[in-house]
């Protein structure tokens, strides 16, 4: 993959602040930006005006959205609801590039697959028409969303084009979702993770990780989003602070030992 992002600024939940927060964003260094033509959870239409404004050079941006299945959408929708799966993703990629103001992106993910233990006709027939639009080079790289170890796994082995993105809510439960994490490492697909904090608040309550933000004078945020990119886990953050924003871009200043990320990765706690 190319133009592999550090950090990924996350645009879901933002509604009519989305423009301020992704133009704050870009102003603190984040360059990475993701979102969905799902108008039930992201206002994709004023991350691109916030792009705009932001003028920045397009090479120097990651820009990243996702194809939504109905089931995951509301009655605004980004495609004919009739059509067949294949039009409903390039319509819906259609209007991502209209919204965001680009002729590409960097990656386009399947926002989820339609069932939650297995993969689908409707699965890969969206994969299917990813796949030619990949082709057509209108974009860098397609991956998935919210899919199990197992599914990755059987969409690696079936596909002509192989995911070279997943991003997952990740919990300390998992082992950081370990099984999937393992998937990325054999077939090489790089692994991006949301929900770091919010997911796992218990973390930082355990006296060892209290113990190395002791030591290191960093925010719990701090060392969870190293720890993760030493995982080999690109973190996203939708933080609408500013001081947050500055502080996570700034989470290597201490760096962690090994035995740091070693206890933190053996933190199996559930919320």
């Amino acid at each position: 993959m190319n133009n592999v992002p550090r950090w990924i600024y996350g645009t879901a939940w933002k509604e009519q602040a989305t423009r301020e927060l992704v133009l704050k964003a870009l102003q603190c260094g984040f360059r990475a930006i993701d979102t969905a033509n799902q108008r039930k959870h992201y206002y994709e239409a004023a991350v691109g005006e916030a792009l705009h404004e932001a003028a920045i050079d397009r090479n120097e941006l990651f820009l990243q959205s996702k194809f939504t299945f109905r089931p995951g959408q509301d009655d605004r929708l980004p495609y004919d609801p009739d059509a067949t799966v294949r039009e409903q993703v390039e319509q819906s990629f259609a209007s991502t590039l209209k919204h965001l103001g680009t002729d590409y992106l960097d990656a386009l993910l399947l926002h989820g697959p339609m069932f939650r233990d297995r993969l689908c006709q409707e699965d890969v027939e969206a994969w299917s028409a990813m796949e030619a639009i990949y082709h057509s080079g209108k974009v860098k790289a397609i991956g998935v969303s919210n899919f199990s170890a197992r599914q990755l796994e059987d969409l690696n082995h079936h596909s002509a084009i192989k995911p070279g993105w997943i991003q997952n809510r990740c919990f300390a439960v998992t082992g950081w979702d370990q099984d999937v994490r393992q998937v990325c490492q054999r077939h090489g697909i790089g692994y991006q993770g949301f929900s770091l904090l919010t997911a796992n608040p218990a973390v930082g309550q355990q006296p060892a990780f209290q113990t190395i933000v002791a030591r290191t004078g960093l925010t719990p945020a701090q060392i969870i989003f190293q720890c993760a990119r030493k995982m080999q886990i690109v973190p996203l953050t939708g933080t609408s602070s500013t001081e947050h924003m500055l502080e996570d871009l700034g989470c290597d200043s201490v760096p962690l030992t090994e035995e740091d990320i070693a206890v933190i990765e053996s933190i199996l706690v559930s919320d």
